[in-house]
């Protein structure tokens, strides 16, 4: 299965860019060893209104894909079920995930009733910059839980 870090907007070369970067290397040699196919990181361009970057954001997600959408109202779950939710999706057979990251205006009417489903990094509101860096940081962990390291200390 591939995963896929969908987001609005270009992560310009700062902090966040650094930790996304480090997080997805990472991430690739152990989704490898546990049967993933690869971490993926894709953006579609900011602008034009919230269906605008809708419809871009739609035309990116693979037919047949599980797709998430980050919402800060979406399900709070834990690292642990996000590694068992990855872990059942691939043993199912899927062959894309796509996690989908909203612009600073959200999501469009479309794109919650295409992708219904979301998970929250709790209540707050995070700027889309941060949330990319933080799930890179969920998938890496999420792999690391699977492949049994000690990275996770829960």
């Amino acid at each position: 299965m591939r995963l896929t870090l969908l987001g609005v907007g270009r992560l310009k070369d700062g902090p966040e860019r650094i930790l996304a970067d480090d997080y997805i290397g990472r991430t690739l040699p152990l989704a490898r060893q546990l049967g993933f196919r690869g971490v993926d990181e894709a953006e579609v361009a900011s602008g034009g209104g919230l269906e605008a970057e809708g419809a871009r954001l739609l035309t990116r997600i693979p037919e047949g894909a599980i797709s998430l959408r980050l919402d800060e109202a979406g399900e709070n779950i834990t690292s642990t079920e996000l590694a068992r939710r990855l872990a059942a999706w691939r043993d199912d057979g899927q062959r894309d995930a796509v996690f989908l990251i909203g612009g600073a205006e959200g999501f469009s009417a479309d794109v919650r009733r295409v992708v219904p489903k979301s998970i929250a990094f709790g209540a707050q509101t995070w700027p889309h910059r941060l949330v990319r860096a933080m799930l890179a940081e969920q998938v890496y962990r999420a792999m690391t839980i699977l492949a049994g390291t000690p990275y996770h200390k829960a």
